[in-house]
């Protein structure tokens, strides 16, 4: 992989890798590029043993650091909301707020994380299902985690006491040297027992060894209790709490890893833990001690039931009760075992249905919709993911308009056989009636949250039901009570120029469709681009146009008004009234994209001065202030013309519409140029010019609202950056009264990662308004994660609501901007869309 960038594509979907020079580890020189390659080579072994559990990461920005100084380290649950839609997540409810985890399913998600240098992945011991409802645990862990005096021989001595014991109940323990200091030992389990009765077993296991073995092992956390001792921590096993995952690499120094071993390596006592380079080799040779884990979690091994009380047996005095025997979930009839499929069996009679049951496995991004014509008529929509069909019953088949939603029951997950199957379902049997495929194909993710909401593009057959390609989202109600709570669910048709019949064609690519009503302003949010560089333009025909300093605006207009609405969706209609004269515009109703600049004395864009317009909404302030400040509109798209939806052509196609819409007029109306030269020569014009950019569009992009794509690439001559307001300290001497710096971030879960703190480039206008500003906002408590002591001695803090911009020389190596400086507000944009832009 070479340094540097590189796009790439891996398990289906298109990545961005940059910085794949950076050190991560300095102690070894392991560089971004030699984690990303790890993580690839290991995804086969890692995914498994950590697929549909909540994942939570350790992420080191800017590297681990030494033993001496060590890297800044952020501790992620939520997902971030630059997170790519596609990536696999769960919904989990705590007592206080819901947080979207990320699932590591599949290659694509793992190097996404490494992309972003979450180096360690923690998940529970249960899974989530389809529904997103949270599984009984299907493995027990043991940290084994020595003390001051202890270290890891130690850990091997009570790895190997344990594993007796565990055996000794019917449990088949498997051990993974941490990578850190100790050993864990995990055994799978049933699924059949709570993480309350797990836990009550391996606390009473914990405390069996220390009662046995007083001199050597200890249950209590207690740091005074520990020295020269090896803490069986059974704690892991409680549902709020999470492990390693196997195969993971550690933020140590040199890049250790969380490495399965084999009983025979434990024994040895030349045990030592495994850096990424051995583990590495032992994959690649075949080895996965772990296999055993994850090939029998969930099926009928045997299950701990609790621990007896000390008393007289082989193992030193301690007798432990044995777990229950679980029967055979595979059954007498030998079919598929996967615990997901336990209701779909447990519903039907493999001897009197001809329903599948052998379990195959699947492509990966399979769908099928069933008509099924049971006691009533419905149809059936089942997805493949993780191995399974997971199925919604639609009772008025999937809607045909944007406007009307349809009602969805989500049942049982089928199995993947089911993708062709079509016949009749017995009189008598579960479902009974005639079953035939209304339409079949491959789909595209753009985004999954168990038991919450999906939003997938079905690709169908020639002839089939749908006709051409239709893009739907299934949307969780949160209605009703109790388990039929569980299955409401709204089906609605996200693309309305899709609507149409039941056995239409697929149109061609470059297709246009009518649209009944005049465009409705929600249904065409701003398409966003990506920063990027020169080295992001190849292989596709980009279109250049300057990058203009304003703030977006998208036009919307019927037949007797125009309206303007900001990027976050906002009606800034009244604030700009000199661009909604309805004589300025072509008579029909249109959507538009453009961006609203204020040109200073020089004639160039000046984003400091279009402060002055973007508060007003009075009539009064707004009249006075257009003489002073007057605004131009630089319109550079076409979302609807004469209610034709254009957004699925190319914009090749969108822009002659364009140019055939615009009429010079004598209104404050321009149209972005297209600039017919070399990238460079065009950024080097810029950067004579003192303008913020360039912006490069490849011409077959269709517009994408309301996302961010790699089919828009902003390259920006100036350093400028996205922060979120989340305190302040006071100014001295002559700003006293006032603010002497804002204290910003950028959104990092569910606080702000901090990133410095802006003190010049506020007008003196500014400054009079900045005191009121922040004041209104104050709060106690710190909305960052973590603040340097110098910064926060005598900070203020507030709620991070407010979106700036500053520009700035460099990041630093703690990520840091460095000499940044104020360039103003940005109103239009929400805190959840800043993103760090280098």
């Amino acid at each position: 992989m070479p340094a540097g960038k590189e796009r790439v594509r891996v398990a289906g979907r298109e990545l961005t890798l940059t910085n794949l020079d950076k050190i991560i580890y300095p102690q070894t020189g392991t560089t971004k590029a030699d984690v990303l390659a790890y993580y690839a080579a290991v995804a086969h072994v890692l995914i498994p043993a950590a697929a549909n559990r909540p994942a939570t990461r350790k992420r080191w920005v800017n590297g681990v650091g030494t033993a001496e100084h060590p890297g800044e380290v952020f501790f992620q649950k939520n997902l971030e909301d630059s997170a790519p839609g596609w990536l696999p997540r769960a919904a989990v409810t705590h007592k206080d707020r819901t947080i979207y985890y990320p699932l590591v399913n599949d290659a694509a998600t793992l190097t996404w994380f490494g992309q972003i240098n979450s180096l360690e992945i923690h998940v529970p011991q249960w899974c989530v299902d389809s529904h997103g409802n949270q599984l009984n645990p299907d493995r027990l862990v043991l940290d084994l985690d020595p003390g001051e005096g202890a270290g890891l021989p130690e850990c091997r001595e009570v790895a190997l006491l344990a594993r007796s014991i565990l055996e000794d109940v019917g449990l088949d323990p498997v051990p993974v040297t941490s990578g850190s200091k100790g050993i864990h030992l995990y055994a799978p389990l049933d699924g059949t027992q709570s993480s309350d009765q797990i836990s009550a077993f391996a606390r009473e296991l914990a405390r069996a060894l220390e009662a046995d073995h007083p001199d050597l092992a200890v249950s209590d956390m207690k740091k005074t209790l520990r020295k020269g001792k090896v803490l069986v921590d059974w704690s892991q096993n409680n549902a709020a709490k999470t492990t390693i995952v196997p195969y993971s690499l550690r933020g140590r120094p040199t890049p250790m890893v969380a490495a399965p071993r084999t009983w025979r390596e434990i024994s040895s006592s030349r045990l030592k833990h495994l850096d990424y380079h051995e583990v590495l080799r032992r994959v690649q040779d075949g080895k996965d001690p772990f296999a055993a884990v994850v090939s029998a979690s969930g099926q009928p091994a045997n299950s701990p039931s609790g621990a007896g009380a000390h008393g007289g047996s082989k193992h030193g005095g301690s007798k432990h009760s044995r777990p229950t025997q679980g029967g055979s979930a595979a059954g007498s009839d030998g079919h598929d075992a996967n615990p997901r499929l336990a209701k779909y069996r447990s519903m039907r009679d493999p001897k009197a249905t001809p329903e599948p049951f052998s379990g195959a496995a699947g492509s990966g991004d399979a769908f099928v919709i069933q008509e099924h014509h049971a006691s009533r008529l419905h149809y059936d929509l089942r997805l493949e993911h993780d191995g399974v069909l997971v199925s919604w019953a639609i009772p008025k088949g999937v809607p045909e308009s944007g406007g009307k939603n349809h009602l969805a029951v989500q049942t049982e997950d089928h199995p993947m056989d089911y993708l062709t199957f079509h016949g009749t379902i017995p009189k008598g049997e579960y479902g009974a009636g005639e079953m035939t495929i209304w339409d079949t194909g491959t789909y595209e993710l753009h985004k999954w949250i168990n038991g919450r909401e999906v939003i997938v593009t079905l690709h169908g057959s020639e002839g089939g039901g749908l006709g051409s390609p239709k893009k739907f989202a299934l949307i969780h109600t949160g209605r009703g009570q109790g388990k039929d709570a569980e299955g409401q669910w709204l089906i609605h048709l996200m693309d309305k120029e899709q609507a149409g019949g039941r056995r239409r064609y697929a149109a061609p690519a470059d297709a246009i469709t009518e649209a009944s009503a005049a465009p409705s302003p929600t249904d065409f949010s701003p398409m966003m681009a990506t920063a990027g560089d020169e080295a992001d333009l190849q292989g596709s025909n980009w279109q250049f146009e300057l990058k203009w300093d304003g703030v977006r605006a998208i036009l919307v207009a019927d037949a007797q008004r125009v309206r303007i609405f900001s990027r976050n969706g906002n009606d800034v209609t009244r604030t700009y009234p000199e661009l909604t004269d309805r004589s300025c515009w072509p008579e029909q109703p249109f959507v538009a994209d453009g961006e609203i600049v204020a040109v200073g004395g020089d004639g160039r864009p000046d984003f400091g001065l279009l402060q002055g317009r973007m508060k007003l909404n009075r009539p009064a302030d707004v009249a006075k202030a257009r003489t002073a400040i007057p605004v131009r509109l630089v319109l550079f798209d076409l979302l609807s013309d004469g209610g034709t939806d254009l957004r699925r052509l190319p914009l090749s196609k969108r822009r002659e519409r364009l140019e055939g819409f615009y009429r010079p007029s004598g209104c404050p109306v321009d149209l972005s140029l297209v600039l017919d030269d070399r990238i460079d020569h065009i950024l080097e014009s810029a950067r004579e010019l003192g303008l913020e950019g360039v912006m490069a569009k490849r011409t077959d992009s269709r517009y994408v609202s309301g996302q961010r794509t790699r089919t828009w690439i902003k390259l920006k001559i100036e350093q400028t950056q996205e922060v979120v307001v989340g305190g302040w300290r006071p100014g001295k001497g002559g700003r006293q009264d006032t603010v002497g710096s804002l204290l910003v971030g950028i959104p990092d879960g569910d606080k702000l990662q901090y990133v410095g703190r802006v003190g010049s480039g506020f007008s003196t206008r500014e400054l009079a308004e900045l005191r009121q500003t922040v004041e209104r906002l104050a709060r106690k408590t710190s909305p960052f994660h973590e603040v340097p002591r110098p910064d926060a001695a005598d900070a203020h803090w507030v709620a991070p609501q407010l979106v700036g911009e500053v520009t700035y020389s460099e990041w630093t190596g703690p990520g840091r901007l460095r000499h940044p400086r104020w360039r103003g507000w940005r109103l239009d944009k929400d805190p959840s869309e800043v993103v760090r832009e280098a």
